[in-house]
C-alpha cells in the first residue's frame, strides 16, 4: 500500500509454537523472531539490485512471577495474559517502509519479499545445539514474494 512518501507493509502470519518451544518459553528462555523484508530490482545481466533490506526483531518472553508473556520490539514492550494473545500481536505486521526518494523508477517491476522466522542464534548455546537439524525448533514462514510497480 502506498502512503504519502513511503510504503506501508501489511501482513498477517500464522504463528504456532511447537510443544518443545512452548515448554522452553515457559521455563524462562526468551524466543527471538526476525521479520525480514527485501525489495529487489531483478536484472538479467548482473546480480539483482537490493533497494531495501530491513529486519525487525521481536523478543518473546514469559515471566513466571506475573504469569505474563512479554513482547519486545526495539525499546517498546507489551505484556499479555495469554500466549495466544502475544502470538496474535506478533503475527500482525503493520509498518512503514521508508524508501529513499528517487530509489524507485516508474514503470519498473520490483520484487518484494517478506518472511518471519525464529532466530535460533539468539538462544543460549545448549539450545542452539539442540536445534541443529531438529524440526521442533524450526519455526519459519516461507518467503512470500510479490511484484511492486511504482
Amino acid at each position: 500500500m502506498v502512503a504519502e512518501d513511503s510504503y506501508v507493509l501489511e501482513a498477517d502470519f500464522a504463528i504456532a509454537l511447537t510443544p518443545t518451544l512452548e515448554e522452553t518459553l515457559n521455563r524462562g528462555v526468551s524466543l527471538y523472531f526476525v521479520l525480514e523484508f527485501e525489495l529487489i530490482r531483478p536484472r538479467w545481466y548482473w546480480f539483482n539490485d537490493k533497494i531495501v533490506e530491513a529486519q525487525q526483531q521481536y523478543r518473546l518472553s514469559y515471566n513466571a512471577l506475573t504469569r505474563q508473556y512479554r513482547i519486545g520490539v526495539g525499546s517498546l514492550y507489551q505484556n499479555f495474559g495469554a500466549l495466544a494473545d502475544a502470538l496474535a500481536f506478533m503475527s500482525r505486521v503493520r509498518r512503514h517502509e521508508e524508501i529513499e526518494p528517487g530509489a524507485l523508477t516508474k514503470d519498473t517491476a520490483y520484487t518484494a519479499a517478506l518472511r518471519l522466522r525464529l532466530d535460533v542464534s539468539q538462544m543460549p548455546k545448549p539450545f542452539q545445539l539442540s536445534a541443529l537439524g531438529s524440526r521442533e525448533w524450526n519455526v519459519s514462514s516461507d518467503w512470500y514474494r510479490w511484484t511492486v510497480t511504482p
